[in-house]
């Protein structure tokens, strides 16, 4: 028998009920903030993202799908959306046309890990970009977002906020940080070591749990903020304390990506075991030009759909539609030209089989369906349909041209 590859599940039934419904939820509330739909290609150059998502990370030094195509080309499936967002945004001239530009995308990613709860090799995510604001504000923007969407769909959750600063203040950080990792490297791991030679921010975002240990002395970003960052930072603070969004600062968050500055935040959970983030994001104002774009702000945040799956509180499922069946072969055409005229503004599920009227009910009750409706003998010859409605237990015949 062959089966699906490892890490890469299928969705459907219940699993399929919940996943649409937590893409509905999103677009929803995304929409309402304004952000408009973007669809990126799954295959991209690999230089996108070694450019992009840095080589310091661990998806690109570890995780990508990454292969030469029949023309030659160095290509791979996309393991995260936003550096596709930018290069869209960029190939579209986006970046000289000026003003705001907000998006939103959901749809698979790829990387090549050991398959866990909460984290498969083919994955869905749903993601927000936006470009052209600069304010802190449009920061607090994402946060209340990422918010609304968990709460409408019932996911407890703790907010997690740093600050990585910028261009001004990261340099006598950065000195800071190799200086004190440097006095401990024969105690620390192999990533952390290569990390230390291209991006030494990034040891703070190691698994290791004597890395971590160690780390917990290591000089705080947060403390050695330049007064713009420390101001925005607090300002951030105040706007999520006046909308009640409670949150807390961890020193050594740092995404898991390259081309972050400023803000960092996430969303985690203590219901999902190890992998606890649930949604993630922050501010990449030099991302844009790091792909030879225009300088250009921007801020956005991705959320791990299959991580939320099992948190996600469904609402109480209605019945719905109409479940139309036929009493005896002669009535099967008639259902189905009926039910494709219903199908115009109803939701039709069509019965091919005749069966007595006992076996139709309990066939409706199985789809959900708010109506079981009936053709037999005697409704052919009279031209009507036995309509029951399986909520309230009424029933009546009325006409095929009424109904």
């Amino acid at each position: 028998m062959i089966t699906s590859l490892r890490g890469m599940n299928d969705i459907l039934s219940d699993d399929y009920k919940r996943f649409t419904y937590f893409i509905d939820t999103a677009t929803k509330i995304a929409q309402r903030y304004g952000f408009h739909f973007i669809e990126t290609p799954l295959l991209e150059e690999t230089s996108l993202f070694k450019r992009s998502v840095g080589e310091s990370s661990d998806i690109v030094g570890k995780e990508m799908y990454q292969f030469v195509d029949k023309g030659g080309n160095d290509i791979c499936l996309r393991p995260e959306g936003t550096a596709g967002v930018v290069r869209a945004f960029i190939q579209k001239k986006l970046d000289r046309a000026g003003g705001v530009h907000r998006f939103f995308y959901h749809g698979a990613m790829f990387r090549y890990e050991r398959p866990q709860k909460g984290r498969l090799r083919q994955f869905h995510q749903f993601g927000v970009e936006s470009f052209g604001v600069e304010s802190v504000y449009e920061d607090a923007n994402m946060i209340m977002m990422v918010s609304d969407i968990l709460k409408e769909l019932g996911i407890g959750y703790r907010l997690q906020l740093n600050s990585l600063g910028c261009i001004e203040c990261m340099p006598s950080y950065r000195k800071k940080l190799i200086h004190f990792v440097q006095e401990c490297k024969d105690t620390i791991c192999e990533d952390c070591i290569r990390r230390l030679d291209t991006n030494p921010i990034r040891v703070l975002d190691c698994k290791n749990g004597s890395c971590q240990e160690l780390y917990i002395n290591a000089p705080k970003l947060m403390q050695n903020l330049c007064s713009e960052c420390e101001k925005d930072f607090t300002t951030l603070t105040k706007i999520l304390d006046d909308n009640a969004i409670a949150y807390e600062i961890n020193t050594n968050l740092v995404r898991g990506l390259d081309y972050y500055s400023k803000t960092a935040f996430e969303f985690v959970s203590d219901n999902i075991g190890s992998q606890s983030a649930i949604a993630g994001g922050g501010r990449y104002d030099r991302l844009v030009e790091f792909l030879d774009g225009r300088p250009t702000p921007a801020v956005g945040f991705a959320m791990g759909i299959e991580r939320l799956m099992e948190l996600i509180k469904m609402p109480e499922v209605k019945k719905e539609g109409y479940y139309i069946g036929a009493m005896d072969d002669e009535s099967i055409d008639t259902i189905i030209k009926v039910a494709h005229k219903k199908r115009e503004s109803n939701l039709v599920i069509v019965d091919y089989k005749s069966k007595n009227l006992k076996n139709h009910l309990k066939a409706a009750d199985k789809t959900n369906a708010k109506y079981c409706a009936v053709i037999g003998s005697e409704e052919m010859k009279n031209g009507t349909i036995w309509v029951k409605n399986l909520e309230d237990k009424t029933e009546k015949t009325v006409t095929l041209e009424d109904f």
